[in-house]
This record gives structure tokens, C-alpha cells and sequence, in this order.
């Protein structure tokens, strides 16, 4: 089983980009299942979302406390040291920051890969929002081959009609084109 742990806040679309790739991975023919833990958080308040992906029926429902993936949409949360509390050996994160991923090493000291990209910025260029749920996306896929891109650009059009649909595809495309990745050799 695949465990992936979202780091968010409030507005920023963590517990839809949880959704969006659990449907995603769905539609590719394995099961999944997304959920959040928020309680009466407002606006900007931090989010943690979830996601399982499996080959076959999750029947385990309880938060993830040791993932393999640790997804954060706002660096700022990189300063509470709890973002990288229990990822698992060789683990992946992937970060919205304009840093490069060494920076973030002791953060994630178990992770194999680091990937980052500025998805706030490529939010902003194609939603006009700093919205950066559909952006981290195309860095996951990217850093992890998860799902297909395609197999999201079909969820999002599922999502979201016309106009905001194509926007969003395009933030996937953009982050995915400008994601970096660096694993424990150096950069890829």
C-alpha cells in the first residue's frame, strides 16, 4: 500500500488535490481513498489531507502517520518540524518552495527523493490565484509516476467545466515541466 500525507492550508485545495489523485488512480483500475483532518480551521489555517493507493480493497481507516509521500503546498509549513515526522525510509517529499530540494534535507532526512517546484507562482500565471493544489499535482506525478497525466487531466475535466478546467490542466502541465528533483546522487 501507498500512503501519502498532504500538508496544506485552509484555501490552497489540499483536501481536493488528495481527491483529484485518488480518483486519478481509480480510473487507472486500483483503489484509493482520500479523507481529511481539519477540524473548525479557517482560511489559511493548516490542513492535513490523505491519501491510500492500493492493488486491492483499503480496509484500514485511520490517519497516515508513516507515509511513503509527504506533499506540502505551503513551504511556510516546513518550519514546524512535523512535516517530515515519520515519513518512511527513502520516502518522497514534494514541496511548493522556489528553494531548491537540497535545502530541504534535514526536513526530510529519510527521504530518497526530493522534488520542488513554485507552484504559488504557477498558480498565480495560469488560475490568477495562488491556489497551488493542481500545481503540486503535476510535481507528484513528476516525482513519482503515480498516475498517468493524462488519467488527471480527465479527472479535472470530471471536476471542473470549460475554461477552469484547461487552466488547471495547464498549472498540472507547467509544474510538471519545472519541477526539480534531487535524489541522494544530486539533481536529476
Amino acid at each position: 500500500m501507498l500512503e501519502i500525507r498532504w500538508h496544506g492550508r485552509g484555501g490552497q485545495g489540499v483536501v481536493t488535490a488528495a481527491e483529484i489523485l485518488a480518483t486519478a488512480v481509480v480510473n487507472e483500475g486500483k483503489y484509493a481513498q482520500a479523507f481529511a483532518a481539519f477540524g473548525p480551521e479557517r482560511r489559511g489555517a493548516p490542513v492535513l489531507a490523505f491519501t491510500r493507493i492500493n492493488d486491492n480493497e483499503i480496509l484500514l481507516r485511520t490517519q497516515i502517520y508513516e507515509p511513503d509521500i509527504v506533499v506540502v503546498l505551503d513551504k511556510s509549513l516546513c518550519n514546524d518540524n512535523g512535516v517530515g515526522r515519520g515519513l518512511k525510509k527513502n520516502g518522497i517529499a514534494v514541496v511548493n518552495t522556489s528553494s531548491s530540494p537540497e535545502v530541504l534535507l534535514n526536513i526530510f532526512p529519510n527521504a530518497s527523493k526530493i522534488a520542488t517546484v513554485d507552484a504559488t507562482r504557477i498558480a498565480i500565471e495560469k488560475l490568477g490565484v495562488p491556489v497551488t493544489n493542481t500545481a503540486i499535482l503535476g510535481a507528484l506525478i513528476r516525482a513519482t509516476r503515480i498516475v498517468k497525466i493524462e488519467t488527471i487531466e480527465n479527472v479535472l475535466k470530471e471536476k471542473f467545466k470549460g475554461v477552469l478546467a484547461e487552466k488547471n490542466f495547464n498549472a498540472v502541465k507547467e509544474a510538471y515541466e519545472r519541477t526539480l528533483i534531487f535524489d541522494r546522487g544530486g539533481l536529476l
